[in-house]
């Protein structure tokens, strides 16, 4: 059997034993919020005492998101590997309405095209991801990304785990104070 040859990062940062997980659709605006508050996150608390994954967690409301959920891990395979991705992340959540639908169902984006809404990401992001969005298998990475998510019960976003337990209590209204102080609790 021929191994593929790309790799798609793990969207992991920092090393710390405890693990901060949390399940984020790219245009959901709760997704975005918790999103934006991760480096903080990670500061406040330490790289040496959390680890926080992004797990991804398309959802079909939200109409393109897995077209943008293939261009988060399209980007992360490319050279920039998880840095890449989370600068799509961050671009989609900057112009978030630019991705969605109004109301779920209508607006600009009902004659938009898939390849129009990686344009639109490729020149948010200035990353080259039509070829790495081509990549035949990388359905194998999405797929892990929603099975991992239903395992763990996980339906909407954003949920967050920490040491592989769902808290349903964390929100992305709580302050990164907030999240940090229920992260180092022993």
């Amino acid at each position: 059997m021929t191994q593929p040859t790309w790799q798609a990062a793990p969207l992991t940062w920092g090393h710390g034993p405890r693990v901060f997980e949390a399940f984020l659709e790219p245009t959901c605006p709760y997704s975005v919020k918790a999103f934006n508050k991760l480096d903080d996150l990670l500061a406040e608390a330490g790289e040496d005492r959390i680890t926080i994954q992004i797990r991804l967690q398309s959802q079909p409301w939200h109409m393109y998101s897995g077209v943008i959920v293939r261009c988060i891990i399209a980007a992360s395979t490319l050279p920039g590997g998880k840095e890449s991705a989370k600068k799509v992340l961050a671009e989609v959540g900057a112009h978030r309405e630019e991705f969605e639908f109004a109301h779920h169902a209508a607006g600009p984006n009902m004659d938009a095209t898939p390849n129009d809404i990686i344009t639109k990401i490729e020149t948010y992001t200035g990353l080259n991801l039509k070829e790495a969005f081509a990549i035949p298998t990388l359905d194998r990475e999405i797929k892990w990304h929603c099975k991992y998510a239903r395992q763990n019960g996980i339906h909407v976003s954003p949920t967050f785990m920490i040491d592989g337990l769902v808290h349903a209590d964390i929100s992305s209204g709580d302050t990164v104070a907030d999240w940090a102080k229920r992260l180092l609790q022993s």
